[in-house]
């Protein structure tokens, strides 16, 4: 490899952060490009109200194993930065739902034992659930064709009350689907990793402790300026051209730098945008769904009874929320803070801010059975979008290599096991860097 070998990333997300990592750590001149003021892409900081808060609430799982080992690439200790829950699926009591925490038990036992205990399940839903587990590992969590999820619950003769209160809000968490359109070999990968896996610690629930900017983008950049490669935030790349020796950069400040090589790592929309002028690197249409976090603020003595409650959504009623966290739990410095999540409800987006705050709030109010939950001291929704690819059945995704070996994508919408999660961001920024690394050899 020559020394003098320069490599532009473009996009500072998780994906971008670990190919520079990577990348650097190889021995290359890295610039790494972010067109924000802030690094992490869909899972960074923003700051509300004087507080840093991230744009979503994300759970990682134990069998994120390259996301884990990336943290302590760059000096953070996850065991610290991370709240580690055994795997569960509770509701708050009285509403009607189910209670089921695994205990710290070995594999498969922990998971026997769970179901054996679990509250609000009727016979007929525990040997449901027995069924599809045994099925499923007898099947080596594959399909011979994939199809839908609740296709593939049905197949396999899950109650209602199951579906309602464990697969449906599973399925919306991992893959943010809803399971009448999201793939069932994908939902089956997850399945497999966590609450398949040989080790109990795979299926553990990872909530971050600290800011998600803070927890790896930000001590990635260190990282890399650490070995003396370059992180620009702020700066747009507007267009990419091929050289007869490398790439070009055209940059919306107006300039133009070259480069050996390239890591585009953003969204296949932006991606789609930078690659106007190559028309051999396509880039496949995707449709997307948006998560929506709202944050209500409450005295700093509210708190609720564990860090996370399952919720019962009916957007016919204005119940929005599948998931609840107190930030408090987790973060000194946000003691009162709740963080409730809604996937793949589009409608939620309609809503004014104001609209979904105040229908959030009665919804914690009653689903906690805590009439003051109704009166936040102040509500803030945060939206992203396009936060995740829709994950279907089939679904055809692209490959990190490209028709130029000198040129790689990175992104969590590639080509993957997983759906759209930091996991496959991770693995795809650490895929790219690989296949650079080979080449300049």
């Amino acid at each position: 490899m020559k020394t003098h070998t320069s490599i532009a990333v473009i996009g500072g997300g998780w994906a971008g952060c670990t190919a520079a990592v990577e990348l650097a750590d190889a021995g290359f001149h890295i610039t790494l490009f972010e067109s924000s003021r802030t690094l992490g892409g869909r899972a960074r900081t923003v700051s509300v109200h004087d507080q840093l808060l991230d744009n979503g609430q994300h759970i990682l799982l134990g069998a994120y194993a390259d996301t884990l080992a990336q943290l302590r690439k760059v000096g953070v200790d996850p065991e610290s930065a991370l709240l580690r829950l055994p795997l569960q699926m509770r509701y708050p009591a009285g509403c009607d739902g189910m209670d089921f925490l695994a205990p710290r038990l070995p594999a498969p036992l922990h998971m026997l034992v769970a179901l054996f205990r679990a509250s609000g399940l009727a016979r007929d839903d525990k040997m449901a659930l027995a069924r599809f587990s045994t099925s499923a590992r007898w099947m080596d969590w594959q399909l011979n064709e994939d199809c839908d999820v609740l296709t593939l619950l049905e197949r396999f003769d899950q109650t209602e009350r199951l579906i309602r209160l464990l697969w449906r809000p599973l399925c919306i968490a991992a893959l943010n689907t809803p399971i009448e359109q999201a793939s069932a070999q994908v939902f089956l990968n997850v399945l497999r990793d966590s609450l398949g896996a040989k080790k109990r610690t795979a299926s553990d629930m990872l909530l971050p402790r600290i800011d998600l900017s803070s927890l790896y983008p930000e001590r990635a950049a260190a990282y890399v300026q650490n070995l003396g490669s370059k992180v620009t935030i702020g700066c747009s790349i507007k267009n990419i051209l091929k050289t007869d020796d490398g790439w070009a950069l055209q940059k919306s400040i107006g300039e133009t730098q070259t480069f050996d090589g390239i890591v585009l790592a953003t969204s296949p929309s932006i991606a789609s945008g930078l690659l106007q002028s190559i028309d051999d690197i396509p880039i496949p249409a995707m449709t997307f769904e948006p998560i929506t976090t709202c944050y209500l603020q409450y005295t700093k003595e509210t708190s609720l009874a564990q860090p996370m409650f399952a919720l019962l959504d009916d957007p016919a009623i204005g119940h929005w929320g599948q998931f609840v966290f107190d930030r408090g739990q987790l973060q000194d410095d946000n003691k009162g803070l709740l963080a409730v999540v809604i996937s793949t409800a589009n409608a939620a987006t309609d809503l004014t801010h104001s609209e979904l705050i105040q229908a959030v709030a009665a919804q914690l109010a009653d689903a906690l059975q805590q009439p003051q939950l109704a009166q936040p001291l102040w509500g803030q929704v945060i939206t992203e979008k396009r936060a995740t690819f829709s994950c279907t059945p089939s679904l055809q995704r692209a490959e990190e290599k490209t028709a130029h070996a000198s040129f790689a994508l990175a992104g969590d919408y590639l080509n993957s096991p997983y759906p759209a999660t930091i996991e496959s961001a991770v693995r795809s920024g650490k895929k790219a860097a690989a296949l650079l690394t080979e080449h300049f050899a």
